[in-house]
């Protein structure tokens, strides 16, 4: 495998339900407890936010831990949304480094992989950078994703991008796999997760459907 230089414009740069697969790495308690770059509530919605997302679509999506008898287990919220899936346990820092997790995506047939991890410069970047040097098109998302400072994260940013990765939010992913809502079969799955997670986002979308209660028209 190659490792891409271009794919970075145009239709095909763009993932879609049937193209990508979703890895969430050590969503525990220990490494909730040393994020500093954002509210831990906050980062909580949106990775809860991103699963069930990626859930709608049916996005092969796995769980992994490290070491989950000293950093707990992943947090119930998550684990919630895929209750049928036992996760991974590593020993592993890098994921990609972990033969189970990587032949877990290889099985999938699919080259885009979509990541969120904690923390950013570690958990995240790692596996990242391992995973361009293969050859697949890599996304992270930075808003489910979180390090052990505001200056850890941004670096860890910047040295995915550097290395050719592609930076994303929660609600980007949403909307990047929707795509059209006149696509109503999903668009009805993926609502009530925007509601409930969408922060502003949702308060003006539950205003705009008060505003079309009753009125008819094309798509949702």
């Amino acid at each position: 495998m190659s490792n891409p230089t271009t794919g970075k414009v145009g239709k095909e740069a763009l993932i879609t339900p049937d193209n990508c697969v979703l890895l969430l790495i050590d969503h525990q308690p220990f490494q909730f407890s040393g994020v500093k770059n954002i509210d831990a509530a906050l980062l909580m919605n949106n990775v809860v936010a991103l699963a069930k997302a990626a859930k709608v679509f049916d996005v092969p999506t796995l769980l992994t831990s490290v070491v989950e008898d000293r950093g707990g287990y992943i947090v119930k919220p998550l684990l919630d949304v895929f209750p049928e899936q036992k996760p991974i346990n590593r020993t592993t820092i890098n994921t990609w480094e972990d033969p189970a997790c990587v032949e877990w995506v290889k099985r999938t047939g699919r080259k885009k992989v979509v990541i969120a991890a904690l923390w950013t410069e570690v958990c995240l970047a790692f596996p990242v950078i391992h995973a361009l040097g293969d050859g697949y098109e890599v996304y992270f998302v930075t808003d489910a994703s979180g390090g052990t400072s505001v200056e850890a994260h941004e670096m860890g940013i910047a040295r995915m991008i550097q290395a050719g990765a592609v930076p994303m939010t929660w609600i980007v992913f949403a909307s990047e796999l929707q795509r059209d809502w006149a696509r109503e079969e999903s668009a009805a799955k993926l609502i009530p997760a925007l509601l409930e997670h969408g922060g502003a986002t949702a308060t003006n979308l539950a205003w705009e459907f008060q505003l079309l209660a009753g009125k008819s028209g094309p798509g949702v």
